[in-house]
């Protein structure tokens, strides 16, 4: 099991669903979350999307391997899926925020946990406006998220600047086969990018 988390817009999804592309034995695991779909995405691919009722239900059941409440919306990874894709002899990445990865790793000691920064906060402000799916007001609201996302980076056992997609997607890559020590060096200045 492999855990990815970043802030909004720092390029998670995108590179885990090409981690999964490019591994054998790989699989994504596809969460819960209560929020609408966006426009391409499907349910049961992309998420499963299911009503507040619904998810607060599988709450109460203890179906949940971890949830977190992620910009009024709950997203959560299904303990079951998790467990069958493993005793499927699959590598399960788990594409979760830091709250979620947090709770992961309490319950499995050991997992390995990697956290993707963007280069600058420039670029990931660019990428959020160029979704072209929320206000500014929204974008607002996610880079304040972010940098408080970001300061997390430091409890997740490696970290990828995704300033090159392919060069970030070949790390994540060496990461996952266990090859850490082949990875480039984080020369990112952290207090820019988390300074406010």
């Amino acid at each position: 099991m492999l855990i990815i988390s970043a802030p909004s817009g720092a390029g998670k999804t995108s590179l885990a669903k090409a981690l999964v592309d490019t591994l054998d034995h790989t699989e994504l695991s596809v969460s819960h979350t209560t929020r609408a779909p966006r426009p391409g995405e499907q349910d049961g691919r992309d998420y499963f999307f299911v009503d507040r009722q619904t998810f607060k239900s599988m709450i109460d059941a203890g179906q949940f391997l971890e949830y977190a409440m992620v910009f009024d919306h709950y997203y959560g990874t299904a303990k079951k899926a998790i467990e069958e894709k493993i005793a499927a002899g699959q590598t399960v990445i788990l594409d979760i925020d830091w709250q979620g990865a947090r709770s992961v790793r309490q319950q499995i000691p050991g997992v390995r946990s990697v956290f993707i920064l963007p280069p600058s906060r420039q670029v990931l402000e660019g990428r959020l406006q160029s979704r072209g799916q929320d206000s500014d007001e929204v974008i607002a609201r996610r880079m304040r998220d972010a940098v408080e996302q970001m300061r997390h980076y430091a409890e997740f056992d490696q970290v990828i600047i995704n300033d090159e997609f392919d060069d970030a997607l070949a790390d994540l890559g060496k990461i996952a086969l266990g090859q850490n020590g082949a990875i480039r060096p984080n020369t990112l200045n952290m207090e820019a990018l988390l300074d406010q």
